[in-house]
C-alpha cells in the first residue's frame, strides 16, 4: 500500500511539473489574435501593422505610417516569451540609436495585452485590444513633456 501511494505521489508530481512547463511555453499563444495584417486609413495617411509568428516563443511585426508616398514612421516589433514573461521590444527607425526598447507585459488576456516601461520617455504604456468585426485598437500612453498623453489607433484586419 505504501509503495502504491509513493508511486501515485511521484506520478502526480511529474504530471504537475509537465503542465506548468507547458503553460509557461504556451503563454505567448494568448496573443495569437495579433497575427495578421492590420490597417488604419485616415486623412493623415495609412498606418499598417503586419504581425507574424516566427516560432513558438516569438512574434514579429512591422509597423509603418505612410502619408502619400512618404514613410513618416517605421518600427520593428518583437514579442517574445522568456519563461513566464512576455516582452514587447520596439525599435523605431531614427530613434534610440536603432536599439530596441523593452516593455514588459503587465496584463494579458484573449482580448487585451498591456506592456509597460516606466523609464521610457514616451510612451510608457502600450495596449492592444481586440475588438469586434476584426478590429484591433493600439494605444500608446504615458507622460509626454510632463503631461498625460495618449493616442489610439483603431485598425481593421486586411
Amino acid at each position: 500500500m505504501f509503495q502504491k501511494i509513493t508511486l501515485l505521489t511521484l506520478v502526480l508530481a511529474v504530471v504537475s511539473c509537465q503542465k506548468k512547463e507547458s503553460s509557461e511555453t504556451d503563454k505567448i499563444k494568448i496573443a495569437d489574435w495579433l497575427i495578421g495584417n492590420w490597417e488604419n486609413k485616415s486623412p493623415d495617411g495609412v498606418l499598417t501593422e503586419n504581425w507574424e509568428k516566427l516560432n513558438d516563443s516569438t512574434f514579429n511585426a512591422y509597423s509603418y505610417f505612410i502619408k502619400e508616398k512618404d514613410t513618416l514612421h517605421f518600427e520593428t516589433i518583437v514579442l517574445a516569451q522568456k519563461g513566464e514573461t512576455l516582452t514587447y521590444f520596439a525599435t523605431v527607425k531614427g530613434q534610440n540609436e536603432e536599439k530596441a526598447i523593452a516593455f514588459l507585459s503587465t496584463a494579458e488576456s484573449d482580448k487585451q495585452l498591456v506592456f509597460e516601461n516606466a523609464k521610457h520617455d514616451y510612451p510608457q504604456k502600450i495596449t492592444y485590444t481586440k475588438g469586434a468585426n476584426n478590429t484591433l485598437t493600439a494605444e500608446i500612453s504615458g507622460n509626454l513633456n510632463g503631461k498625460p498623453s495618449s493616442e489610439k489607433f483603431v485598425m481593421t484586419k486586411k
